[in-house]
């Protein structure tokens, strides 16, 4: 909206005249979309290109820093000929189970602790102390627990994710406003009609914040429990690789992590759009 000072009168008069997003809202927003998009799109192109321009004029050993094109063409290759997908398969196998297990558990104790204070004065400094605890120091603890195989590695995630869940949720159902509660014992909500149609729909945004960063530092724990105490998966790929000075092989298996963690963290800000559409839209998208 334009605001313009007409002096041309006895007197100054302030006229308000609409802009391009009152006149035509979805237009403008698609062209803010648009935007957007191109922006997010041209950033990391323009990143790869300059790489492979240092790759193909020397300024960078390509031995060490394989072109952009090396890493593609042995990713396709690898990609074709099924080398690539059995190490896919375990990682996110294991993401995904972890996630599940940990998000779970994380989301239980979190509303238990933040509807009960007895509760969380009991188990709140315990469970602050192991939260700074490296969750890597906790694998050969997981070892020692479930022996070589899956279960380490699906302990390990579920551990991490666990708390950043159960933080995110204890902190966002203490932060309903106690004029919510109060409504619902007015209408003499049973426990859980409050659970369901109080504490739910206030706590579940920022719930769902904390699962979409849980989602990426999942990928980012098994990457390197993978390459500590595992046969497979994308971890265990690049770390052969760097061991064996295969470079572009290496950087295949990082650029397929980046695009994973990129996917399941894009999948569950979706899941978290779906399930909350009362809330505001994160990262100014779908904004004019």
């Amino acid at each position: 909206m334009t605001t313009v000072t007409d002096t041309s009168g006895p007197a100054s008069v302030l006229v308000r005249r609409p802009g391009p997003q009152e006149l035509d809202p979805v237009r403008s927003h698609r062209r803010r979309r648009a935007l957007e998009l191109s922006l997010a799109a041209a950033v990391p192109l323009l990143l790869v290109l300059l790489w492979q321009l240092a790759a193909a004029l020397g300024w960078i050993d390509d031995r060490v820093y394989p072109a952009p094109s090396t890493i593609l063409a042995d990713g396709w290759d690898r990609a074709a000929a099924g080398d690539l997908w059995p190490d896919v398969r375990a990682t996110l196998r294991r993401v995904l189970a972890g996630y599940a297990v940990g998000t779970a558990a994380g989301y239980a104790l979190g509303l238990l602790m933040g509807s009960l204070a007895l509760v969380r004065a009991a188990l709140e400094p315990l469970l602050d102390a192991l939260y700074v605890v490296p969750k890597l120091a906790l694998l050969p603890v997981f070892l020692n627990m479930f022996g070589l195989g899956e279960g380490p590695q699906v302990a390990l995630v579920a551990a991490t994710v666990f708390f950043f869940v159960w933080i995110s949720t204890m902190s966002a159902v203490v932060a309903v406003p106690s004029g919510h509660r109060d409504a619902g014992r007015v209408f003499g909500a049973s426990p859980w009609q409050m659970f369901r149609h109080v504490l739910l729909p206030a706590s579940l945004p920022s719930v769902l914040v904390g699962a979409r960063i849980a989602a990426g530092v999942a990928v980012l724990v098994i990457v390197a429990s993978e390459q500590i105490a595992a046969t497979n998966g994308l971890g265990h790929l690049i770390f052969d690789a760097r061991a064996l000075f295969q470079n572009d092989v290496m950087f295949v298996g990082i650029v397929c992590v980046a695009v994973l963690g990129v996917l399941f963290s894009e999948l569950v800000r979706i899941a978290g759009r779906l399930l909350t559409p009362w809330a505001p839209r994160d990262r100014g998208r779908g904004q004019s």
